[in-house]
C-alpha cells in the first residue's frame, strides 16, 4: 500500500476542478496489482493502524472528524461502515443515516437535521447520505426549483468552512461506481434472501434518473470541493480497492493531526495494584 499512500491525491478533487465523473473510471486500481485475496491482510493492517489512531483521537480529545459518503444507490456506504471501521471503538465513533426528512425536519432550514450530528472533540462523525441530499435529489426529483437548490452550494460552503474552522476535519467521500455495477447490486439484492430486506420498488425509479444524478453529482462536487472540505472520488467497482484508498486516506488524516496522549495522572508510576 505505499504506492498508494503517494498517489492518494489522484483522488482528491482540486478546488476550482470542473468535474465530469466520466473522466474518473469507477473500475480503477491505479496500479495496485494485487488482487482480492492478497489485499485481506493489507486491510487488516489498516484496521489496526485505524483502531490505534482512533483511540488517541479520543484519549487527547481535542480534535474531531467528520467523513460524509455520497454515492449512488448501492455504491457501497453501508459496505464502507462495515469494513473499513470494523475494528473502531463505537464509543467514539457515530453514525447518522440522512434519509428522507420527516414533517419536523422539513418544516426547519434543510441544515438543521444536520448540524446536531456533527462530531465532538475525540469522535467521529459519519454522515451515510448527508444535506448534499438537499442539491441532489431535490433537484432530480424536481422537489424545490433550481433557484433554491443552486443557491444552497453557497450555504454548504460556508457550513463547512464553519465546521472546519472550528475544528472538524472534513472527509468527503463520493463512493463511485459504474451503472453497470449497480445493475450487478441491486440483483444481488433480489437473488439474496439475506439481503431482500434492502430491495426497494424505488431503487428501480432512481436508477432510470441515472444520467440526471451523474450530472446532479457533476455540479454538486464541482462546485463544494474547497481547501477546507475537499472531495475525494473513490473508484467503488471493487469494493475490496474500495476499502483500501478509503482506510489509507483515513489514516493519512489522523495522522497529520500530530496527536499524542494525555499525559498520565502525576504520580501514578509509583502505584502498584497488590490485591
Amino acid at each position: 500500500m505505499n504506492e498508494h499512500r503517494i498517489t492518494l491525491d489522484l483522488h482528491r478533487i482540486t478546488p476550482g476542478t470542473k468535474v465530469r465523473l466520466d473522466n474518473y473510471p469507477p473500475d480503477n486500481t491505479d496500479g495496485f496489482a494485487g488482487t482480492k485475496d492478497e489485499a485481506t491482510p493489507i486491510l487488516l493492517h489498516l484496521n489496526e493502524q485505524l483502531a490505534d489512531l482512533q483511540q488517541m483521537l479520543y484519549a487527547e480529545s481535542k480534535h474531531k472528524v467528520l467523513i460524509i459518503l455520497q454515492g449512488m444507490d448501492s455504491s457501497g456506504k453501508d459496505g464502507t461502515i462495515k469494513h473499513v471501521f470494523r475494528t473502531i471503538n463505537p464509543l467514539g465513533v457515530k453514525v447518522a443515516n440522512f434519509k428522507r426528512p420527516n414533517e419536523v425536519e422539513l418544516s426547519h432550514d434543510y441544515l438543521w437535521r444536520v448540524h446536531e450530528h456533527a462530531p465532538s472533540n475525540g469522535h467521529i462523525g459519519i454522515f451515510n447520505r448527508s444535506h448534499y441530499e438537499d442539491v441532489l435529489v431535490v433537484r432530480v426529483n424536481n422537489l424545490v426549483p433550481e433557484n433554491v437548490w443552486s443557491r444552497r452550494y453557497e450555504h454548504i460552503r460556508g457550513f463547512e468552512k464553519m465546521l472546519a474552522d472550528e475544528g472538524t476535519t472534513v472527509i468527503k467521500l463520493f463512493l463511485h461506481i459504474s451503472k453497470t455495477e449497480q445493475r450487478k447490486r441491486l440483483q444481488e439484492r433480489l437473488d439474496n434472501p439475506a439481503k431482500r430486506w434492502k430491495f426497494e420498488h424505488g431503487d428501480i425509479a432512481e436508477r432510470a434518473h441515472w444520467d440526471a444524478y451523474t450530472s446532479a453529482y457533476n455540479e454538486a462536487i464541482t462546485e463544494t470541493s474547497t481547501k477546507d472540505a475537499p472531495w475525494y472520488v473513490i473508484p467503488s467497482d471493487r469494493k475490496w480497492y474500495r476499502n483500501l484508498v478509503i482506510s489509507q486516506l483515513l489514516i493519512d488524516k489522523l495522522e497529520s493531526l500530530n496527536m499524542t496522549y494525555p499525559e498520565p495522572v502525576v504520580g501514578i508510576e509509583n502505584i502498584s495494584i497488590t490485591d
